[in-house]
């Protein structure tokens, strides 16, 4: 499905952003990967590489910062890839009462999940328009759409980041270039990992579902909004939730 393309994958060390590099390869794509662990994404660019016989460039960057941002796509432009589709996945989830809310916690939160996200699409767009055509897929949050006690400044940044996708989708439009977010609900990462048990429990008990998704159904939205399937979708924020919001 994804044969001749080139995806670049934020945040793809682990988690959803590592199994949506492995969904992505298995249907023939190229890949980009950053992420802040070097060492883990060489690796995976070993495995990838000899498993889907695929090209993998692998760069260590921070999404937050722009210079090193700026420097990776130097190389990436240096080495004359073109990119045609984007995931803005690299993010964080740091939790604090409004009260308890600290500037570094604050600042933590909508650096990486909404900066990191402009910043790269910013970075990425000159070669989709080179293409002619393209897509863009940012990760959000259920938290994002609905809220959350105690996630305010989480649930502030992943919410700019559906009106920064509304917002680039009208502005790319016109060029074929296609901008969707994917809202996961809870999604077994090392996100939540930390979560105590009771707290897993009562948060799968509120799942249609009633179950823990997991990052491979992110991946599958993914290659759907990456794929030629979703040619005349823009603009749209797709759940991953199991049922949270029904």
């Amino acid at each position: 499905m994804l044969q001749g393309k080139t995806a670049l994958i934020t945040g793809a060390s682990k988690g959803i952003g590592y199994s949506i590099a492995h969904t992505f390869a298995a249907q023939g794509a190229n890949l980009v990967l950053i992420s802040r662990n070097l060492p883990a994404l060489t690796e995976q660019k070993r495995y990838l590489e000899e498993t889907f016989s695929i090209q993998v460039a692998a760069y260590q960057a921070d999404v937050a910062d722009i210079d090193q941002i700026k420097a990776v796509f130097a190389e990436i432009a240096g080495q004359k890839v073109n990119i045609n589709i984007v995931v803005n996945n690299a993010g964080v989830m740091l939790d604090a009462a409004l009260l308890m809310l600290k500037q570094e916690v604050l600042r933590k939160n909508i650096e990486v999940n909404l900066y990191g996200t402009i910043n790269i699409s910013q970075a990425a767009v000159k070669s989709l328009i080179k293409n002619r055509g393209g897509s863009i897929i940012n990760i959000t949050s259920i938290v994002g759409v609905r809220g959350s006690a105690g996630q305010s400044a989480y649930a502030a940044a992943k919410s700019g980041v559906i009106g920064f996708t509304k917002s680039l989708s009208k502005e790319l439009a016109p060029l074929n270039i296609r901008v969707n977010a994917i809202a996961p609900g809870y999604i077994e990462t090392d996100l939540v990992a930390g979560l105590p048990p009771q707290a897993k429990e009562k948060t799968i008990s509120n799942i249609g579902m009633k179950r823990a998704g997991t990052p491979e159904d992110v991946a599958h939205v993914a290659l759907f909004l990456a794929s030629g399937l979703s040619e005349y979708v823009t603009g749209q924020v797709i759940g991953v939730d199991g049922g949270m919001m029904i």
